[in-house]
């Protein structure tokens, strides 16, 4: 169990209020939630409800992800659970899963030492950046470390409590995101988290607080500190939750966007034909109406999405070289991806799945009869067919194009052999040669 650390001071009292009173429907909280809150309390240690979950109950929104934080170290919530599996080196949590279900449990974070030499613990990088932190205190030294104050706020349902450190609740009812201490010492100790106020900033439509907007501004290159593999499942949270046109429109605001796709970023300033590109923001609004609808989106799709403008240019530039058409895209998806990973590193399992809907775009093109079944066959047609339509939508493929596979899809087999008879007879009478005059 965690007791409070020698370094615990200046921390701050926290508000309690009723749950009822604020109007928090319980209902809304996982069974498994509830579940682990009830073993740690038969185990003899403290736990609540906290983050995201508590801010979104209060909101009258159903939370998605349930975190727990405990005075239970991280060893002692896995004794506590034999499904429960402890994750990560630089920040410890413990994720126990039931079925798909997962609930995140953080220790309660203490006070660094300003006089601490244990590197296994806690040890800060160049630029202030915390390469671990694995100190455990108090749940009032929690609270300060907590990055919002919306999200500092702590629910037990035991009893009904709610514990409020730093004025999140009124936060909450003016629609403010505060960040807790300076926001600039606060953004150099772990650059994410100004990817997270604009991300809670989009979701909510909370504005962000001066002083934490000015330090976004002026610092959104610390996240070139970051390293590649954890942007991956930062851009899937920024761009797969639901307000991904907004939040893109804010990332570009404050140049945000420039470090996590440059070469992206780069082509959407130059206008195409001396029109704008809108290709990426019409399909992150569709991106937006299918969570909406409870439809299925997948990293791969997005990830083509975001990379389909510099991969088109670099396509022209391999066919000015003399390349085809289909070995352009196959050259320029390398370049794409090889660019991109050094940046956020997409896994290979996801850049395999983008290479195959970027081919499937020249196949959608051709319309050849002999690659119809097989693209109809293809396990990611789907995304790929709707890559296309997309494409349709801001003119870069032919509306007759989306409109004939469209169809295709829905006629019977009969009615589908006449569509490929018809396009086998169009493709001999283009490849028929005439006959050379007799002399």
């Amino acid at each position: 169990m965690i007791t409070r650390t020698a370094e615990s001071q200046n921390l701050m009292e926290p508000v309690y209020h009723s749950g009822k009173s604020l109007g928090l429907n319980k209902s809304l909280i996982s069974r498994h939630a509830m579940t682990v809150l009830k073993v740690l309390g038969q185990k003899g240690y403290d736990s609540y409800l906290v983050g995201g979950c508590v801010r979104d109950m209060l909101l009258g929104l159903e939370p998605k992800d349930f975190d727990v934080a405990t005075n239970a170290s991280p060893e002692q919530v896995r004794h506590a659970f034999r499904n429960g599996r402890i994750i990560g080196r630089r920040f410890k949590i413990v994720h126990v899963r039931f079925g798909r279900e997962v609930i995140e449990v953080t220790t309660y974070r203490g006070a660094p030492a300003k006089t601490h030499q244990d590197e296994r613990t806690h040890r800060v990088g160049e630029g202030g950046r915390l390469l671990a932190d694995n100190i455990y205190g108090s749940l009032d030294e929690d609270a300060m470390r907590r990055d919002l104050t919306v999200n500092a706020l702590y629910y037990n349902p035991a009893t009904d409590e709610v514990l409020d450190y730093h004025d999140g609740l009124a936060d909450i009812k003016r629609g403010l995101l505060r960040v807790i201490g300076d926001p600039v010492e606060r953004y150099r100790e772990d650059p994410v988290r100004m990817l997270r106020v604009v991300r809670f900033a989009s979701k909510l439509g909370f504005e962000i607080e001066p002083s934490a907007s000015e330090a976004i501004d002026q610092h959104a290159s610390l996240l070139t500190n970051v390293p590649a593999a954890r942007l991956f499942d930062e851009v899937l949270k920024l761009f797969h939750s639901g307000s991904a046109i907004t939040t893109f429109e804010k990332l570009r605001q404050y140049g945000l966007f420039e470090y996590l796709f440059p070469a992206t970023d780069n082509i959407l300033d130059k206008e195409e034909a001396g029109y704008p590109r809108t290709f990426l923001p019409l399909a992150l609004t569709n991106t937006d109406r299918r969570i909406q609808q409870g439809k299925p989106v997948i990293p791969s799709f997005l990830y083509a999405v975001l990379l389909w403008e510099p991969l088109r240019q670099f396509k022209e530039a391999a066919m000015r070289q003399g390349l085809n058409e289909y070995d352009s895209i196959q050259q320029a998806a390398d370049q794409a991806i090889v660019e991109e990973i050094s940046t956020v590193a997409i896994p290979r399992r996801f850049t395999a799945q983008m290479r195959e809907i970027w081919a499937m775009q020249y196949f959608f093109d051709q319309r050849r009869s002999r690659q119809v079944y097989r693209l109809l066959e293809n396990r990611k047609f789907r995304a790929g067919y709707d890559f296309m339509l997309l494409r349709a939508s801001v003119g870069q493929a032919s509306q007759d194009t989306a409109e004939w596979w469209t169809r295709i899809q829905e006629v019977d087999e009969d009615e589908r052999r006449k569509m490929l008879m018809s396009l086998s007879g169009s493709s001999k009478k283009r490849r028929r040669r005439k006959k050379k005059k007799s002399s």
